[in-house]
């Protein structure tokens, strides 16, 4: 498939039909359909079915259809970056981090970078610890902010700050809290879990066997706004990290840090064979700064 033929497929899977492909590439209708049924005869099977007037898409044309987005997305980047340069822009920074910080400190950080870099654009996504490691490999992201290095990886990282966990609840069910709360505070209490093997998890529940605290748990959920909604419905208390907390304060909510302390670090990712540009860099130190703030 040419490039031609590989837009021609995306805009008619997007799209549903050919007339609204044709609108979204500003084409006639018949070089759709001329392109489109010449492309199923080059690669020798049919990408749609018609179903009461409407094309649907064939097994083979969802199987293809995930390479075809990568292309697109890619030619997309180009135009971007080729946009950029016309306009005499510094570059784009994509960055990815965990949905902790992305709540707030990442795009502040952005928002902060940009007053006195306003030619730079960024994309910015949150990842789970799991994904960080494809989102660098496939170059969907240039850099990522994770609290947990993944092993055997093709990735380098420094350090760029610290997080630290804390108990999240109802500020009417603990109105006088005092600055730090114990994990026995927990013992007997309705508890929102984390999922045992995400890295937040493992610290958590290793700290409460330590302690030798047996919270009544009562639920988990993968993300720790999850966790926050319900704390805020009032279905229990729960352990998320500090930025999350910070974000999510407020209209009811409130939060202590542990005594003792339990910490994590956040480290900034990136491919052995591409490091940091010396734009993403400044932006990787002031990122450093906003975390430490907090």
């Amino acid at each position: 498939m040419n490039f031609r033929q590989i837009e021609i497929f995306h805009a008619v899977y997007t799209n549903g039909s050919v007339s609204a492909a044709a609108n979204a590439l500003n084409i006639s209708q018949p070089s759709v359909s001329n392109i489109l049924k010449h492309t199923e005869s080059v690669i020798g099977f049919p990408l749609f079915n018609r179903v009461k007037g409407r094309l649907v898409p064939t097994a083979d044309a969802h199987a293809l259809f995930g390479e075809v987005a990568e292309i697109q997305d890619r030619v997309h980047a180009l135009k971007k970056a080729g946009n950029n340069l016309r306009h005499g822009r510094v570059g784009t920074l994509r960055v990815a981090a965990l949905p902790a910080l992305g709540l707030e400190v990442l795009p502040e950080a952005a928002a902060a970078f940009l007053q006195k870099h306003s030619d730079v654009t960024f994309e910015l996504e949150v990842v789970h610890h799991q994904e960080i490691v494809r989102a660098l490999y496939e170059r969907e992201t240039d850099i990522a902010i994770g609290n947990q290095v993944p092993p055997h990886s093709p990735v380098s990282s420094r350090p760029i700050g610290e997080g630290e966990l804390v108990i999240l609840y109802r500020e009417a069910d603990l109105p006088d809290a005092p600055a730090r709360l114990p994990l026995s505070w927990l013992e007997g209490r309705p508890f929102i879990g984390s999922r045992p093997s995400s890295p937040f998890g493992q610290l958590l529940y290793t700290e409460l066997e330590r302690a030798g605290v047996e919270p009544h748990e009562i639920s988990s959920a993968r993300t720790f706004y999850l966790s926050a909604a319900m704390v805020r419905a009032g279905a229990g208390v729960t352990i998320t990290d500090n930025f999350t907390a910070n974000a999510l304060a407020g209209n009811g909510l409130a939060f202590r840090p542990i005594q003792p302390p339990i910490t994590f670090g956040l480290h900034v990712m990136h491919l052995e064979s591409k490091p940091p540009s010396m734009l993403a860099s400044a932006f990787i130190d002031l990122l450093g700064k906003k975390i430490e703030q907090l």
